[in-house]
């Protein structure tokens, strides 16, 4: 993975979008020698993307396994509360 400051990016866009999206090259952008962001192909961002829906899935169904293991609470009941 290669790192470029932002002006050099700048200059070299159209190159650092063919690089990430035919060679699969990942650089990640910095800025006063702090990272800032990434070039990836968007295989990359699909990837990272299917992570955080797995992960989103799991913390789902733990929640919702925790809310049926204690009972749960009641629409209508939670309703009342909020004065809905």
């Amino acid at each position: 993975m290669s790192t470029m400051n932002s002006s050099e990016a700048r200059e070299h866009f159209p190159d650092l979008l063919n690089e990430a999206a035919f060679g699969k090259i990942r650089t990640i952008i910095t800025r006063r020698g702090k990272k800032l962001a990434a070039i990836v192909s968007i295989e990359d961002l699909e990837m990272i993307e299917a992570i955080e829906d797995k992960i989103d899935l799991e913390e789902a169904r733990a929640a919702l396994k925790d809310v049926k293991k204690r009972g749960g609470i009641l629409w209508k009941k939670l309703k009342s509360e909020l004065d809905l």
